[in-house]
């Protein structure tokens, strides 16, 4: 699955309703007006892990992050919400980067399940 699939998933999940126009650097355009990219703005991907209730924690203990992940907890499906999943992305040398796109991986996989339903 590409960045942009993911993200219009991501969308979809969270109600986020876009307009389809792509900026530049990568970010949707949302029909309310601005820009959206949970990916690269902190700030939309801690309102899109609020909006879906999303659970994120941090796992490994490792000084310098290599051996560290972000794990991010989310709801199986729609009728069975106390059973959670989890995304696991490796930090890499940037935890914040990895925190972004483990959110996104689940509102993505929130809105796949959805749509299986």
């Amino acid at each position: 699955m590409t960045d942009r699939e993911m993200l219009e998933l991501a969308a979809k999940a969270a109600g986020v309703v876009l307009d389809g126009e792509w900026s530049d650097t990568d970010r949707m355009s949302v029909s309310a007006g601005g820009w959206w990219n949970p990916l690269t703005d902190d700030g939309d991907a801690l309102r899109l892990a609020a909006q879906l209730g999303l659970e994120v924690s941090f796992v490994g203990d490792d000084a310098d992050g290599r051996d560290s992940e972000c794990s991010v907890g989310y709801p199986e499906s729609v009728r069975r919400p106390c059973r959670i999943k989890y995304v696991f992305e490796p930090h890499r040398g940037d935890i914040f980067a990895a925190t972004r796109r483990a959110i996104v991986r689940a509102a993505a996989a929130i809105q796949q399940a959805k749509e299986r339903t």
